[in-house]
């Protein structure tokens, strides 16, 4: 005898929540859901920082930019020295990193200048 229709195709009979990292398939499908169609509700953090290296707070901006900024000169020093060391690609490389802390550098004295001129604007 000749069946008019065929067999329906064989379904998968498991969900794709049950695999071993179903929670994060989901939390990452809400999560992206969520920035579509809701992109004002609050968020929470994807990871919590680590407590290790803080800065403590009340610290002034003066302060941290000028920390910032012996932080970027010695990075550059460093960079330098080492490219002196090194021939070839390797020290292109070396140099461009150090010209990228140099524009740090750069850019943290012009926000140190400018809380200075700001200070001396309003006394």
């Amino acid at each position: 005898m000749i069946k008019p229709t065929p067999n329906p195709p064989e379904t998968d009979t498991t969900s794709p929540y049950e695999t071993l990292d179903s929670k994060k398939f989901h939390e990452a499908a809400e999560r992206a859901l969520d920035h579509y169609l809701n992109p004002f509700a609050p968020r929470k953090p994807l990871l919590k920082p680590n407590t290790i290296y803080i800065i403590a707070p009340g610290i002034q901006n003066e302060e941290l930019l000028a920390n910032a900024c012996e932080t970027l000169t010695s990075a550059k020093v460093m960079a330098n020295d080492f490219a002196a060391l090194v021939d070839g690609p390797h020290r292109h490389i070396l140099l461009g990193i150090a010209q990228l802390i140099m524009l740090g550098e750069l850019s943290v004295n012009r926000a140190l200048d400018n809380l200075e001129g700001a200070a001396g604007a309003n006394s």
